[in-house]
């Protein structure tokens, strides 16, 4: 009998720090001065947030964070999960509380639902289009600065793997260190010197040349950069399973499938993060 998958959650004080931040930048010093001066202050309403688009919901913590940073009293009540499919007028969640919290709130907690609802969706069809292969997509650190754990979240929440969150994390030789480390065989060698034993390398090559140099080297994974789908099924047969293999360069969903298909690990894609078009989302009122 299979496990249950894991519940999608965010960290509590990621999320309130993200939305007070996300506040603070809209409501100011002065507040939100056409709702404080058009709505009384103890008037309650509901509304409702609706799909104008279909797609995969991703965020939702954020935006109940956002309406109860304003009223702790408010009512979300989500009908649909994180990771959960969507189609067009589905009602994803009722809110019930002060109406001027509501309206202050509502741009932020559209904005963090919308945007990371967009993640998800792109990512849910980039894994679709892969749909029997062993590949895996994978984001990368082409994120939004300051919203990096929310967006690769998104991914998750789309059925994508995460790569590395920082420099921190994980060790990935690109051509650049290369370039001005001295050559690949003198930057893998100083590598180990300081690098410790359970931190991940990961060496960027671009050529079967480099790929071979670079095998030599007690390495864990090989990013394929740009190389085109004959230069794939040749990598991945020269690496015959001793790495993990991941492509990666100019990826979309128009070539994705034919990449997929050469036998590589992991397929990373920039796009995910950095172009995906928000979920139009929009709350109604009752």
């Amino acid at each position: 009998m299979s496990a249950e998958p894991a519940k999608l959650e965010l960290p509590s004080s990621l999320v309130a720090r993200a939305v007070a931040l996300a506040l603070e930048e809209d409501l100011g010093q002065a507040g939100d001065v056409t709702t404080n001066a058009v709505i009384p202050a103890h008037a309650s309403a509901e509304a409702e947030i609706v799909a104008r688009k279909p797609g995969v919901i991703a965020g939702l913590d954020l935006a109940a964070a956002s309406f109860k940073a304003l009223d702790a009293d408010v009512q979300f009540v989500a009908d649909v999960a994180d990771g959960a499919k969507v189609a067009v007028g589905s009602r994803i969640a009722r809110v019930q509380g002060n109406t001027r919290a509501l309206l202050s709130a509502e741009r932020t907690a559209l904005n963090f639902l919308g945007h990371l609802s967009g993640i998800a969706t792109l990512t849910a069809a980039y894994v679709a289009a892969i749909n029997g292969t062993k590949a895996k997509i994978a984001c990368t650190r082409k994120t939004t600065p300051g919203l990096r754990a929310l967006e690769k979240y998104a991914v998750r929440a789309g059925g994508g793997s995460n790569h590395r969150f920082g420099l921190y994390d994980a060790v990935l030789v690109k051509d650049n260190h290369i370039a001005a480390g001295g050559g690949l065989a003198e930057a893998l060698t100083r590598l180990r010197t300081t690098t410790g034993h359970l931190v991940k390398v990961e060496v960027e090559v671009d050529t079967l040349d480099q790929l071979d140099e670079a095998l030599h080297f007690p390495i864990d994974a090989v990013l394929l950069d740009n190389m085109d789908v004959a230069a794939l099924k040749q990598a991945v047969a020269l690496v015959n399973g001793r790495v993990v293999t991941e492509a990666s360069g100019g990826v979309t969903l128009e070539t994705v499938r034919k990449i997929a298909e050469t036998g590589v690990d992991l397929i990373s894609v920039g796009a995910l993060t950095h172009s995906a078009p928000v979920l139009d989302l929009a709350l109604e009122w009752g």
